[in-house]
């Protein structure tokens, strides 16, 4: 893992050259150790078609980590996601974690939960403990799945914001109606590198 991110690491700017990072953390827990999690911008797919095609051909991306870290590579996941119409992608104003919280919901989409799923996301913002970066709804991958990334300053900030989330009757209802819709849940514990845009 040290290995892989040290590698990526000096050659980023190969890849960053045809497409713009977001984010890059490592998995600190609630999911598989020694795991990356990395989200990339693209204007459409096909934006992101041109960029496969280029970084296929870039022999220095293909030569210099690409293939040298093949065999550190023990599985790989990719989903095509997209921000929601009423989020925007925000900046933490200083370096912090980050929890990425996945929802499964049932099938629908956001025609049938997209309101009680919003409504619960704002009663946390308005509480104040915590940052959203994002909200983003899976296009390929699981369906119906929908991703929240939440800045915090530490892990001990956020688990002290959300005791007190539990006991705000506003946020209360709006989850209770919110998990009407709920399948399953995952929260991921995420800490940026240091070449991560986000910190």
């Amino acid at each position: 893992m040290n290995e892989f991110l040290e590698n990526f690491k000096k050659n980023v700017h190969l890849r960053t050259a045809h497409s713009e990072l977001i984010g890059y953390w490592s998995v600190e827990f609630g999911g598989r150790i020694n795991k990356v999690f990395h989200i990339w911008k693209y204007d459409n797919f096909a934006h992101r078609t041109a960029v496969q095609k280029a970084l296929a051909k870039d022999k220095e991306w293909q030569e210099q980590f690409l293939i040298p870290n093949l065999a550190l590579i023990d599985k790989q996941e990719s989903e095509i996601t997209y921000l929601v119409p009423w989020c925007k992608l925000e900046k933490p104003p200083k370096e912090g974690v980050y929890e990425l919280a996945s929802f499964q919901m049932k099938p629908g989409g956001p025609a049938l939960w997209g309101d009680a799923f919003k409504r619960a996301v704002h009663a946390h913002i308005n509480r104040g403990y915590t940052k959203l970066v994002g909200v983003f709804h899976a296009e390929y991958g699981a369906l119906n799945k929908v991703h929240v990334l939440w800045w915090n300053e530490s892990a001990d900030s956020r688990a002290a914001g959300r005791h007190q989330s539990h006991e705000d009757p506003r946020v209360v209802a709006a989850v209770r109606e919110s998990v009407n819709y709920l399948v399953s849940q995952q929260n991921v514990l995420l800490i940026p590198t240091s070449f991560s845009p986000l910190k």
